[in-house]
């Protein structure tokens, strides 16, 4: 199992596990609400996949932009502002819900929504290698693992709930709570300071665009990643699919599905410590995760899916595990920052490209092919960056040490 000791001897890592399980919670929750209030309007599962359209540029620009930021500023502060911004968002669902202005505010919200995640992730993923010591890396990536697949399942299965229970304005209400939750926690974090603070200026951003591209086994674990969400995401179906099993009591499930074998994985994770192999290990996750999406296109009963699902979601859980051990274990602390917003364009991109994929596939040819064409192909693009960066397949954990204190 993976070791929970970990919040017991970090206080200032406790703090912030705990803010963003909070936070995170109310995040699964309106990640359901909000495809879901799409659907319901339009019975079209492309206008579902097109909310991963409108997430695109901001994710894309203001994830350089965050993670310069992260280098040059107070992480904590940074984390602490966008954490109250998407507070307020929150509630702009709640007033538009409540008002019934219709669909066109939900893809503006999720354009802010987006920017401000952009922002926030590459402060927040440079934070932890800070709170605890370079050994007890891959045991925070474990229990970070653990927590956002328990938020996935629990978050979707409560949206269902309260959707079907109250309505979408308390479901989005609640999330603006949880805000308020996380930023009263993460006013007991101490400040997070870069080792080189400098002005977040292009130079900064082009410095570590030309770090990451000089790693082609950091380079290999973004690709991996991105081909896999790109062509395996059937999130964007989930509406069509849940309509044909029993409607919105049913939807949380789907969404939950993935999450519940993610966090079965990362609860038993401490296996992980013991692999060297980490780029072999990120590329046969991901085929796992190919196959499982291909297969559950082709069953038709309900368990039989989710089943699929789960087993997909194990596998992109350990690929995770790992991507996150090669990235904290090998990029300098002064780079951390915007080598995050680096990985969060493609952690971002991946998903809502595959989610229009899904969507226009499916509205041409059906759903069930839209989900079976996207595993299949995933698992030929897997390959294929697997032959073309042979520093991904060749990485070994003993050779992050040499990268940790490389200059840029």
């Amino acid at each position: 199992m993976v070791d929970a000791g970990l919040l017991r001897r970090r206080s200032q890592y406790r703090v912030l596990f705990f803010a963003q399980t909070v936070s995170l919670l109310g995040t699964m929750v309106t990640n359901v609400a909000v495809p879901y209030q799409v659907y319901v309007a339009t019975r079209s599962s492309l206008a579902v996949g097109l909310l991963g359209a409108a997430e695109l540029i901001p994710a894309v620009v203001l994830a350089l932009l965050g993670g310069a930021l992260a280098d040059a500023h107070d992480r904590r502060r940074l984390v602490q502002a966008s954490e109250a911004a998407l507070g307020i968002c929150s509630i702009l669902l709640a007033l538009n819900a409540f008002f019934g202005f219709g669909v066109w505010p939900l893809y503006l919200i999720v354009i802010a929504t987006s920017g401000l995640d952009a922002l926030q992730r590459p402060p927040l993923d440079a934070v932890v290698p800070r709170l605890v010591e370079r050994e007890e890396i891959p045991v925070a990536a474990g229990l970070g693992s653990f927590r956002s697949t328990l938020m996935m399942v629990v978050g979707p299965a409560l949206g269902g709930v309260l959707i079907a229970s109250f309505g979408l304005t308390v479901t989005y209400a609640f999330d603006a709570v949880t805000f308020v939750v996380s930023l009263a926690l993460l006013s007991r974090l101490r400040a997070v300071l870069p080792p080189d603070p400098a002005p977040a200026d292009v130079r900064r951003v082009l410095e570590g665009l030309r770090y990451a591209l000089q790693r082609k086994d950091l380079l290999g674990t973004y690709l991996v990643d991105w081909v896999a969400m790109v062509f395996g995401m059937p999130s964007a179906l989930f509406p069509a699919l849940a309509s044909a099993y029993g409607g919105a009591g049913v939807l949380g499930i789907f969404y939950a599905a993935p999450a519940f074998g993610a966090m079965l994985a990362s609860a038993t994770s401490a296996w992980t410590t013991r692999v060297q192999h980490h780029g072999r290990a990120i590329v046969f996750a991901a085929l796992i995760w190919g196959v499982a999406i291909a297969a559950a296109g082709v069953w038709k009963g309900l368990w039989v899916i989710l089943a699929c699902l789960a087993v997909a979601g194990a596998a992109d859980m350990i690929s995770g595990v790992f991507r996150s051990t090669i990235w904290n274990q090998s990029v300098p602390d002064a780079l951390r920052g915007r080598l995050a917003g680096i990985e969060y364009i493609s952690y971002a991109t991946g998903p809502s490209i595959g989610n229009v994929e899904a969507g226009a596939v499916a509205a041409a040819f059906g759903a069930r092919i839209s989900i079976i064409s996207g595993g299949l192909l995933c698992v030929v693009a897997v390959v294929g960056v697997a032959f073309g960066l042979p520093a991904l397949w060749r990485y070994r954990s003993e050779n992050g040490a040499s990268h940790a204190t490389a200059p840029a």
